[in-house]
């Protein structure tokens, strides 16, 4: 999760949302990513849609079944979607996401046995940090809004 965590605050550094990842195939990082809508002016950049292409590039294949994805933030539907159909193994993420967590939060998209396949899921794990970093980025975020606003008055 440390890991992930460096890439969101990559993504940070680049004016996205701090969200990062990576995955892991028999115990070797194969991809590693960060939030880029912004970047990329493209909202399907999620650090996650990034990194299972990443994967897949890496094992040739879009099965990643034995693969473990580590995120430092809820996967959103879209994410969640995408886990099941890469047929990804196990998700291991930080923080809940309270408005669009699809992994046990709103939704749980990976657990439900209605879908070919189901991702074993581990939530918590560096929660604090992952909520610290993301609390702080839209503090700053609603704070330099605010500077804006003051300044277009004056």
């Amino acid at each position: 999760m440390a890991r992930a965590i460096d890439q969101a605050y990559i993504a940070e550094e680049n004016g996205d949302v701090p969200i990062g990842c990576v995955i892991v195939h028999q115990g070797q990082v194969i991809a590693k990513a960060y939030n880029q809508r912004e970047q990329l002016t493209d909202p399907t950049a999620h650090a996650e849609i990034i990194a299972l292409t990443q994967a897949a590039d890496y094992l040739g294949s879009w099965r990643l079944a034995d693969c473990t994805i580590y995120v430092t933030l809820e996967p959103c539907p879209m994410c969640a979607g995408a886990l099941v159909l890469a047929r990804i193994e196990r998700l291991v993420y930080g923080c809940h996401d309270p408005k669009a967590g699809s992994c046990g939060s709103i939704y749980n998209i990976v657990e439900d046995e209605r879908l070919n396949h189901m991702v074993s899921v581990t939530s918590g794990v560096l929660q604090e940090k992952c909520s610290r970093q993301l609390s702080d980025f839209f503090k700053r975020r609603r704070q330099e809004k605010a500077l804006d606003k003051d300044n277009c008055l004056q």
